[in-house]
């Protein structure tokens, strides 16, 4: 069992976090752009490398043992299979499934006078 921890040096632990808050401000930059279909796109791949530097330096695991790597890399392959399974029922619904928003937001609301009481 190896029970070795490493320690990050400040100096590391300086440059992640200064590329955190350059990937912040590129994020809030990137918000004030419009760039159209690639809005949500780049927002997630911004958000994945942040997260990435976190996960792999801030919380060790660059350094730990390739079992939690295994176990971690594979909670994505479950969330692939989420995904896919949520897609596969919301794109292969039947057209009459769907409720149009006008008819939602422009229902009746009844007000407390007008709901039958039992």
């Amino acid at each position: 069992m190896n029970t070795h921890h490493h320690i990050l040096s400040v100096k590391n632990c300086s440059i992640i976090f200064g590329t955190l808050l350059i990937f912040t401000l590129l994020t809030v930059a990137a918000a004030h752009v419009d760039f159209g279909y690639f809005n949500f796109p780049l927002a997630m791949l911004i958000a994945t490398i942040k997260a990435s530097l976190v996960v792999f330096y801030f919380m060790g695991l660059k350094f730990d043992s390739t079992e939690n790597r295994v176990i971690f890399f594979s909670s994505f392959i479950f969330l692939a299979i989420f995904i896919v399974l949520i897609s596969s029922d919301v794109l292969f619904r039947k057209a009459d499934a769907y409720v149009p928003h006008n008819e939602i937001f422009n229902a009746k609301k009844f007000s407390s006078e007008e709901v039958p009481h039992h």
